[in-house]
């Protein structure tokens, strides 16, 4: 992973080979899948047809999923630690594991990998675990000529314990207010067609957050399911957004493309990222928060 600033957050098909089965080491699966409903059938549709061996499904797409609030009135909302731990140890995490992060994206544009990816490193490093995502994901483990398998390995409960609650790693409205009064950068991680009103958008009002800057999540990868392009790409398109020079929120429709951009920031050496936590689906309820419709000027 030459170039990046923390190369030991992704790791190579050929590096996993070497790893799977080791103890120490989980490798969670999070390939989603979503019905209009926002439930994830990745796991019977997708995972029980071939997985990576020794792999668990690990459901962090469903709006109430693994690592998300199930009380929450808005889908895939920031967990508390018991969540956390509770998911984690049915995947059968313990304590000082290394946790390996797959997917693939069963559905092209619409289900991307990536995201779900970055969306579960994102929650679990900043609640202190040793994560990393597998870089070109479960596409790129076949490609290298990896084995597949379709039953899943049965693992024991896990002891694992997560210490932090993760705070730093979430951005609420007052944070992106004071953000957009020149505390941090702003970003929209959607598609440029999203950013400028043309898109139908993530709640009543369209456009984006007035102030952000675009720098749209696909820009940042080359190949489906985190197939991150490489150093100097990622270096140059972040920085001529001003997202590696200081303090950054993240946002996107519902908190998780916007991981996609905050992980890059991290990948790049800038640690000082917030998600805000509720994006557009909270923020376009709102009508006294600014918004910006280009489409509509």
């Amino acid at each position: 992973m030459t170039g990046f600033a923390a190369p030991h957050y992704l790791v190579s098909a050929d590096e996993l080979a070497g790893m799977v089965g080791s103890n120490g080491v989980r490798v969670l699966d999070v390939t989603t899948r979503l019905t209009s409903a926002l439930e994830n059938t990745a796991r019977s549709k997708v995972f029980d047809l071939g997985h990576i061996p020794g792999s668990v499904f690990f459901d962090v797409g469903s709006a109430k999923g693994a690592i998300s609030d199930p009380s929450a009135e808005l889908p895939w909302m920031w967990p508390d630690q018991d969540r956390v731990n509770e998911s984690l140890r049915a995947a059968g995490v313990n304590d000082g594991d290394r946790i390996v992060i797959v997917a693939s994206t069963p559905r092209s544009g619409i289900d991307s990998g990536t995201m779900w990816c970055t969306r579960a490193w994102w929650t679990l490093h900043h609640m202190g675990l040793d994560v990393a995502i597998l870089r070109g994901g479960v596409e790129a483990w076949a490609r290298a000529g990896h084995p597949l398998a379709a039953d899943e390995t049965p693992v024991a409960p896990g002891s694992v314990a997560v210490t932090s609650d993760g705070i730093v790693g979430r951005a609420l409205i007052p944070d992106v207010l004071s953000a957009l009064e020149g505390a941090a950068c702003v970003v929209d991680a959607l598609s440029a067609d999203n950013y400028n009103g043309i898109d139908p958008g993530y709640g009543p009002r369209r456009g984006h957050i007035t102030g952000a800057v675009n720098m749209p999540y696909l820009d940042l990868i080359s190949s489906e399911t985190a197939g991150f392009v490489d150093a100097d790409e990622m270096g140059r398109l972040l920085s001529e957004r001003g997202l590696l020079d200081g303090p950054v929120v993240s946002y996107c429709g519902g908190a998780i493309a916007a991981t996609v951009v905050a992980f890059c920031c991290a990948l790049m050496g800038n640690d000082d990222v917030g998600v805000y936590d509720g994006s557009l689906m909270e923020w376009t309820r709102d009508s006294s928060l600014p918004m910006t419709d280009p489409s509509a000027l």
